[in-house]
């Protein structure tokens, strides 16, 4: 298999996979294309967590053992992106670019089983479901996929970068995140009468004005988080103040020892403004994912890498990094050394919609030129780099060189 049928056949898969998606833990044909796939190409799997699926080459090699990870879900937005191979499924979209990392992932299958035999370190692919609040990395884990694994190693399309540009810092890259729920009860009543009501809508509005200084003022400038109520529900007919309010909102925290702050805060805040207005309110928040942070061994290998594919000043960026979204790939970087890489894809097209649509955004649309970059990449990082053309470069003492090196290893 040439290396330009490779890279054809991935941005195909990635096709398929964006014309097919499905939703968090629900990634049945998913799954069931991905392991088909590996079968053709003569790779080793297995089922783990379900929908997910663990695959490993050269797994009698001496070498450490390096793994890759691809996360599969996708999620409920109907797609607005005009692209021949959109979502055959309604409500539902590829809208996080899972469908471009499942296809490297698959690509970077196809060329290291090709050239199984020059692999110095057993390598292991993880294809992983649940990425999406579904904590599918710690299901993951829980069912031994990193088992042997010496060092793991992921990346995330983001379109706020430009093509060729790649940043992978040593420590924190993605935050962490969290939410919050309230229920806020008061007296209802006509809308004519709202002195013999306590307006639950009014408190939820001032608790929202009051959340926003928690980062404001109740934190140091130093700090990075963010607050941000996304949902407030007064069910109720226009002439008729309701006697509850649903409140929910979502945080973010690059420092895990923030998170403890925050949560006591958003309580705090909510009881005493709603005792203010003349009403209770019940908060809960619950955890979702740490930070995200890398490694300093291994992210300077992945740097090395990066650097010798999309050239030495792929890092040039004034992206603030931590950046406010959060990974559940921070359950493996929990767990063993590693490193996550936030690869850049906006350019320019010729009908000028350009690749910089947010993720989690209707008009989102992955970059199909980046599969070949990131192909090429994670095979440096798995001791077997290629050339400009996309041929194994096999010197003596190379297969290796950019192998990941960490304490202990």
């Amino acid at each position: 298999m040439s290396w330009d049928t490779v890279i054809t056949e991935s941005i195909q898969a990635r096709h398929w996979f964006h014309r097919h998606p499905e939703l968090t833990w629900q990634e049945h044909n998913t799954a069931a294309r991905i392991r088909e796939r590996l079968t053709a190409l003569g790779i080793q799997w297995r089922v783990c967590a379900e929908h997910g699926t663990v695959a490993t080459l050269a797994a009698t090699a001496a070498g450490q053992h390096i793994a890759f990870r691809a996360d599969m879900d996708a999620l409920p937005i109907t797609e607005n992106a005009a692209v021949e191979y959109c979502s055959s499924h309604s409500g539902v979209m590829h809208a996080c670019g899972h469908d471009g990392h499942m296809a490297a992932l698959l690509g970077l299958a196809a060329w290291l089983k090709q050239h199984e035999a020059l692999l110095q370190h057993p390598v292991t692919l993880l294809f992983q479901p649940a990425e999406e609040g579904g904590h599918g990395a710690r299901e993951m884990i829980a069912d031994g996929a990193l088992a042997g694994v010496d060092v793991i190693y992921g990346w995330h399309n983001w379109p706020a970068l430009p093509a060729g540009v790649a940043l992978c810092p040593d420590g924190a890259v993605m935050s962490g995140n969290g939410t919050f729920h309230m229920t806020i009860t008061g007296v209802g009543g006509h809308a004519s009468q709202p002195e013999i009501c306590a307006d639950p809508v009014l408190a939820a509005s001032a608790i929202t004005l009051n959340l926003q200084q928690i980062v404001s003022r109740r934190l140091p400038p130093q700090a990075a988080a963010v607050v941000s109520v996304t949902s407030i529900v007064a069910d109720a007919a226009v002439t008729v103040i309701p006697g509850s309010v649903r409140l929910e909102g979502s945080i973010r925290v690059s420092d895990p020892a923030l998170r403890a702050t925050v949560n006591t805060l958003i309580v705090e805040i909510s009881q005493h403004t709603a005792a203010a207005y003349g009403v209770s309110v019940e908060t809960e928040t619950r955890p979702r994912y740490e930070a995200t942070v890398n490694h300093p061994d291994a992210a300077r290998s992945y740097r090395a890498a990066l650097q010798a594919e999309l050239g030495d000043t792929c890092a040039d960026s004034t992206l603030r990094l931590p950046i406010m979204a959060s990974e559940d790939f921070s359950y493996y970087l929990d767990a063993i050394p590693g490193a996550f890489a936030l690869v850049g894809m906006a350019e320019s097209t010729a009908d000028q919609t350009g690749y910089s649509a947010p993720c989690h955004s209707p008009d989102y649309r992955f970059n199909d030129r980046i599969l070949a970059a990131v192909i090429r990449v994670f095979s440096r990082l798995a001791g077997l780099p290629v050339d400009a053309a996309g041929e194994p470069i096999s010197e003596p003492g190379l297969a290796g060189h950019f192998a990941p090196t960490h304490p202990g290893s």
